[in-house]
């Protein structure tokens, strides 16, 4: 039998955490973090991680594993996940995987195998040269070349993937989508996709704000530790939320500038995380606006209550 997983998904800022609180609450849930940055500690207010006394006495999972120096995959993702899900189910609680995170959570609740393509360091070493003279915009452009379908998938500023699928297909000859066309992916769970989704300025609204209240609690401060503390350069801090500080950091860009950048990524970012979730996975949506959060949580969870019962 396979086991009952609850999924809620959606753009940024549009209210999954305060859902999964709710349902969590009422249908003796766990929460397991779909937010592939909310493994490392110390980046707390930008990946907007929820705070102990906002749990309400909830147990969450997958927060606070990593320093910002550790890579972290998703097939790392993966195994958490399906060792959490164990432990839930075993105390007889209902997992909640909520986030963000597209690729980390269908890597989690299908089961397929991660293809195990061979990497050329040398050829890894020359790219990551290359981006260094020559600026990682052109190397993306020649993934868009040959891979058209995996440089959607990856932001341009990703360096790490960037070069990655780049050199799976200079070295192997077939694109990284050609290999993962050929994994099957076959549900692993019986998971419930539940997505939010809001009218766009109104999200976007809401992302503004996000952002200004980020600066409230202190975000600069965070970003500044995590620079002073030697990570300016890992993967980890190429984050939105994070990158758009560094020029700031450095001298190169005032602090207005900065604020404005992380508020159109974060846009954008709501943007392809929508679109993202609306092809990749079988997600039944419900709209939301801000003022009917209470409303809105009760018929999904009245929903969700009728499902599991059929099961």
């Amino acid at each position: 039998m396979k086991k009952t997983v609850i999924a809620v998904v959606g753009p940024t800022a549009v209210g999954k955490t305060s859902l999964s609180i709710f349902l969590a609450k009422h249908l003796q849930g766990e929460i397991i973090s779909g937010d592939s940055m909310q493994v490392y500690k110390g980046m707390d207010i930008g990946t907007a991680k929820i705070r102990k006394e906002e749990m309400e006495g909830i147990p969450h999972h997958l927060l606070d594993m990593k320093n910002p120096a550790e890579e972290y995959s998703a097939a790392s993702y993966k195994a958490d996940v399906e060792k959490t899900i164990e432990e839930i189910t075993a105390r007889n609680r209902l997992p909640i995987l909520v986030g963000g995170s597209g690729l980390y959570i269908q890597a989690a609740l299908f089961d397929y195998n991660f293809p195990d393509i061979p990497r050329d360091e040398y050829r890894t070493q020359e790219l990551e040269q290359e981006a260094k003279e020559e600026g990682i915009s052109r190397i993306y452009r020649r993934l868009e070349e040959v891979d058209p379908e995996q440089a959607k998938k990856i932001h341009p500023n990703n360096h790490r993937r960037v070069i990655r699928a780049l050199e799976i297909y200079e070295t192997t000859g077939k694109t990284k989508t050609a290999w993962e066309r050929e994994q099957k992916k076959e549900p692993k769970y019986n998971t419930l996709f539940i997505g939010l989704e809001m009218e766009r300025t109104a999200l976007y609204e809401q992302i503004n704000k996000r952002v200004d209240m980020m600066m409230e609690e202190g975000l600069l401060e965070e970003v500044t530790t995590l620079y002073r503390a030697g990570y300016q350069d890992t993967q980890a801090m190429k984050a939105i939320g994070y990158k758009e500080f560094i020029p700031y950091l450095e001298g190169k860009e005032d602090l207005h500038k900065a604020i404005e950048k992380l508020k159109q990524n974060s846009r954008r970012y709501a943007k392809r995380q929508f679109t993202w979730f609306r092809n990749q996975l079988p997600v039944k949506w419900f709209p939301i606006t801000p003022e009917q959060k209470s409303e809105k949580f009760t018929m999904i969870l009245q929903k969700i209550a009728g499902i599991l019962k059929m099961k």
